[in-house]
């Protein structure tokens, strides 16, 4: 398309310029699981106990991993984990929060 040789010593970012384009990718993958989030969190099923990660037991070892929560809390701004968790109950708020964190890019 931009008939650029597979030999030039171009990065990814200068094509995307050049191609007048983002990446569209990651910002999708995050929206996707924020409405997915939010509607399992309306639920009161154990979809919800699972994806907060407050089941009971002991924890594994090693460095833990990272909770959807928590990836959530920080694309979406939103705070604190409770502050999200309780947006999600209002769904104009929940998706509000979800546009603006799209139009504010990763």
């Amino acid at each position: 398309m931009l008939r650029i040789s597979w030999t030039a010593k171009k990065t990814n970012d200068t094509v995307l310029e050049e191609a007048h384009t983002t990446r569209l990718l990651i910002s999708k993958i995050r929206k996707r699981q924020a409405t997915f989030f939010g509607h399992v969190m309306r639920r009161e099923k154990l979809e919800n106990l699972v994806t907060t990660g407050m089941l009971e037991g002991k924890r594994s070892r090693g460095k833990q991993r990272e909770k959807l929560i928590e990836g959530l809390t920080d694309w979406l701004k939103a705070g604190k984990s409770l502050e999200a968790i309780e947006a999600t109950q209002d769904r104009k708020k929940w998706r509000t929060m979800i546009a603006n964190a799209v139009k504010q890019g990763t």
